[in-house]
């Protein structure tokens, strides 16, 4: 599949702006970064989220770099075969990087559907 960089961001951006407003306005201190790879030592990984969650944060987490949640563009677009297969996926992923910031962990995610 091909997509470019700014589509490719654009899709990002669209998938954030579907996650509730009530979500949203309880994000702290975390970036969305789109990357064209992964690491090398995880070629397939989608999606990445770098930081400390909401719910293991205290009175001592201040004065912080922002957390991170990377999308990587290069594994979601060889994996996808359509453009609406890329646009759930990327909802997808971005939904689950997202979740890892509010402590919900990977068994909770199952669980729901998203991973």
């Amino acid at each position: 599949m091909q997509v470019g960089e700014d589509e490719f961001d654009a899709l990002v951006a669209e998938a954030l702006d579907g996650i509730p407003a009530e979500l949203t306005s309880l994000i702290d201190n975390c970036v969305v970064l789109v990357e064209p790879e992964p690491p090398a030592d995880d070629p397939d990984l989608l999606g990445l989220y770098d930081g400390i969650p909401l719910t293991e944060r205290d009175s001592s987490y201040t004065f912080l770099p922002p957390d991170r949640i990377f999308v990587y563009r290069g594994p979601l677009l060889r994996m996808c075969e359509s453009a609406e297969e890329l646009v759930e996926e990327v909802r997808i992923t971005v939904v689950h990087e997202i979740a890892h910031h509010f402590g919900i962990d990977d068994d909770e995610l199952h669980d729901l559907g998203y991973a």
